[in-house]
């Protein structure tokens, strides 16, 4: 949806205009998968598909809501005991609470919003719909909160009004996005560092498999207890491991007998997965993208036979991916549905999607959703 379009329904809903209107992105994750919880690097770019909002102060004790494409409406106060029923308000109620929190003074205000960034497909449409939201208020109300801050912000949103525990990459990217660039974070520092990212002659797609495997939550739970079993194991003859990324394959090597075959298996992925996104760093510094692809190949198979969180169709897309000659192709978050994220070259594309669909259809019984995605800038005003 375009700046003129928000703007028109802002008036349709509140009778009257506003100037402000803002925008944040969702993003995508190179490589560097399952690694945030221990202590690594991530690599994720903001993409051009996000939420976009327009804002206005109502000088009430309310802030009043209107998601464009659910048609829904909500009006809640600033208290804490004010939490609106509907999920997708709790977002904008979260942001304000948290900058409450933080000191800020927040007025209320009426506001519409929309998004062209797919729910459920692992894009974190919600981190877009926060940091909409939180870079907005800080900008209006000239609060001063670092970027940092911002992130963070979104991130303590999920925590304490949504219920996701998640890790600050989603809301990083969302906030720190810069076109043409991706952003490795090291989850360990909060370091970054902007490497450039403009594969010329090659498409950035997901194929979507529309398939989400309910067994998610409890098996990330799993995996991160075995991480923190295998780190905590080596640390006891390494005092320097703190987490995984720490860790070499000779200091795992070394306590092989003394932690489960499984618990070896998982920390065998994240200790390969942090080298393979300094591989890729290096790569991208040189502009070998080939190098790039390659590492993503190797961060799928790591994903699914070691980690074990693809699933049958996420599988199979990576097998059709390297049949037609893509030069990365892996699934992409947290696993067990959701995408594959490809790298394919510009001759490739067409026939690669055409094919990728028939086959998974035939398969699967229907199509996979494609989203073709373009590296772009973060959080914004309009």
């Amino acid at each position: 949806m375009r700046k003129e379009e928000i703007k028109k329904i802002f008036k349709e809903k509140f009778g009257c205009e506003t100037s402000e209107v803002y925008t944040s992105p969702g993003r995508v994750n190179l490589i560097g998968e399952h690694t945030d919880y221990n202590g690594s690097f991530v690599f994720p770019g903001a993409i051009d598909k996000g939420m976009i909002a327009a804002i206005r102060f109502n000088g009430t004790e309310k802030v009043r809501a209107y998601a464009i494409d659910l048609d829904e409406r909500s009006e809640f106060g600033l208290n804490e005991e004010d939490l609106p029923n509907e999920g997708w308000a709790k977002y904008i109620f979260g942001v304000c609470r948290e900058i409450i929190k933080r000191g800020g003074t927040i007025k209320a205000f009426d506001t519409v919003f929309s998004g062209d960034v797919p729910l459920g497909a692992g894009m974190s449409s919600s981190a877009a719909l926060e940091s909409t939201y939180a870079f907005a208020l800080n900008d209006l109300l000239n609060l001063g909160i670092d970027k940092f801050e911002l992130a963070r912000i979104g991130q303590s949103t999920e925590h304490n009004y949504v219920g996701v525990m998640c890790g600050i990459m989603d809301q990083f990217a969302s906030i720190f996005g810069k076109e043409g660039h991706l952003i490795r974070l090291d989850t360990k520092t909060m370091e970054y560092e902007y490497f450039p990212f403009n594969p010329n002659g090659y498409k950035l797609v997901l194929l979507d498999t529309l398939v989400k495997h309910e067994l998610a939550s409890s098996a990330y739970n799993a995996r991160r207890e075995s991480c923190e079993n295998a780190a905590a194991t080596i640390a006891k003859r390494h005092s320097e491991v703190e987490f995984l990324r720490d860790a070499s394959m000779k200091m795992l090597d070394e306590v092989k007998d003394e932690i489960s075959e499984e618990d070896y298996m998982r920390a065998k992925y994240v200790i390969e997965e942090t080298q393979r996104v300094r591989d890729v760093s290096a790569a991208l510094e040189r502009g070998d993208y080939e190098a790039v692809g390659q590492k993503m190949y190797e961060t799928h198979h790591g994903m699914s036979k070691l980690y074990e969180v693809s699933c049958e169709e996420l599988d199979f897309l990576n097998d059709v991916a390297k049949e037609h000659g893509v030069t990365g192709s892996r699934v992409m978050g947290g696993g067990f549905g959701g995408c594959t994220i490809n790298l394919v070259k510009d001759e490739l594309y067409d026939s690669f999607i055409k094919d990728a669909k028939e086959q998974f259809n035939k398969k699967f019984g229907h199509d996979p959703k494609v989203y073709d995605v373009v590296i772009s800038d973060g959080a914004r005003k309009l």
